[in-house]
């Protein structure tokens, strides 16, 4: 940082890798602009063919919200929050199998995702973000601005019934078959916030 500005390395691919106990390669990178009140997700993507996602705020602020729903695994039904904005330069890696949704908090706020696979119409799992089963504490301060989509999005009780949850085994198995990272324990993931910028 200096009278000019600064500079900030945003992502490394290895050190993801790393971390999460496999490896990240990035096939697709997607940006989606929000009105203050709007509420994404939850989304997650089928296991084939799975998708990891890096997820930071580029503008703006955003509440950002990671569920484990694989059926099966111990951590079932439980979530990270975190706040993202653009000074700070956090993110969050959001493993395959978890789910996804975030709630704008300030006007025109741009998301950034950095994706392992590209996206496959019809593979996409959506859960409604307010289902009282889950109980997410969501920031909000009236109506949230939902999709059609995603205001009739199933709860997981009702994904469940259908058989469009991911299974915490088949999960892990994808985690192994993917080349291994340098370290990590990828029996476990769940979304973590970590510091996306490194200040050159």
């Amino acid at each position: 940082t200096d009278a000019r500005g600064c500079f900030f390395e945003s992502l490394r691919c290895e050190e993801i890798g790393a971390a999460a106990g496999h490896r990240f390669a990035v096939q697709q990178i997607n940006y989606s602009v929000s009105a203050r009140g709007t509420l994404r997700g939850l989304h997650g993507v089928a296991l084939d063919p799975g998708q990891a996602k890096y997820v930071s705020c580029v503008r703006g602020v955003l509440q950002d919200i990671v569920v484990d729903l694989r059926l099966g695994s111990a951590t079932f039904g439980q979530y990270t929050s975190s706040v993202l904005d653009a000074a700070s330069g956090t993110a969050v890696y959001v493993a395959e199998g978890l789910f996804h949704g975030f709630l704008a908090l300030a006007e025109d706020t741009c998301i950034s995702y950095v994706c392992s696979t590209a996206y496959v119409p019809g593979t996409q799992i959506d859960i409604h973000p307010l289902d009282p089963a889950l109980g997410l504490p969501w920031q909000l301060e009236g109506e949230p601005l939902l999709s059609d989509k995603d205001a009739a999005a199933p709860t997981v009780a009702d994904a469940a019934r259908a058989g469009v949850l991911p299974r915490y085994a088949d999960c892990v198995e994808l985690y192994r078959a993917l080349a291994p990272a340098p370290a990590g324990d990828s029996d476990n993931q769940a979304g973590r916030a970590r510091p996306a910028g490194r200040e050159k």
